[in-house]
């Protein structure tokens, strides 16, 4: 019992920080695919909520300064305007799951001044899609 718990967590955990690793380990571990993909949706999901709704200007003031710090930093911006002017919200957060992280992938688009709820809804639309495609290309691999 306690064993089907860590499972959980450490997908939850993982789909916090490096989204990719969540679907694959989930699968690996011989967790059901729509268990894996639920918690991978949560722990993206849940990065997501803490960088762009809770870590407003008047949330939390550390994670304030690391969104100007982004904002000032000429070389990020460089490589991400391109990205940004190309593909904007839509784009940036369906590269988010396989290209960056969720906390680097919502701090980039609340440093452009995306609204929260397009964050939010264009996130959650991308943790689905990417964890049930890296779930099932997992479960044929495994």
């Amino acid at each position: 019992m306690f064993s089907e718990f860590l499972k959980y967590v450490s997908v939850y955990l993982l789909s916090m920080t490096k989204f990719m690793a969540g679907p694959s380990i989930g699968v690996a571990v011989g967790m059901p695919i729509l268990g894996t993909v639920v918690i991978s949706v949560l722990g993206m999901m849940t990065s997501v909520m803490i960088f762009s709704v809770i870590g407003e200007k008047n949330g939390y003031p550390r994670i304030s300064r690391l969104i100007d710090y982004v904002k000032s930093k000429k070389s990020i911006n460089d490589r991400f305007m391109y990205l940004w002017k190309r593909f904007g919200v839509v784009g940036v957060t369906f590269l988010t799951p396989v290209f960056f992280t969720p906390i680097i992938g919502t701090i980039l688009v609340v440093a452009m001044g995306s609204p929260k709820t397009k964050i939010l809804l264009y996130m959650f639309l991308s943790a689905v899609f990417w964890s049930i495609t890296l779930s099932k290309i997992a479960s044929a691999v495994v």
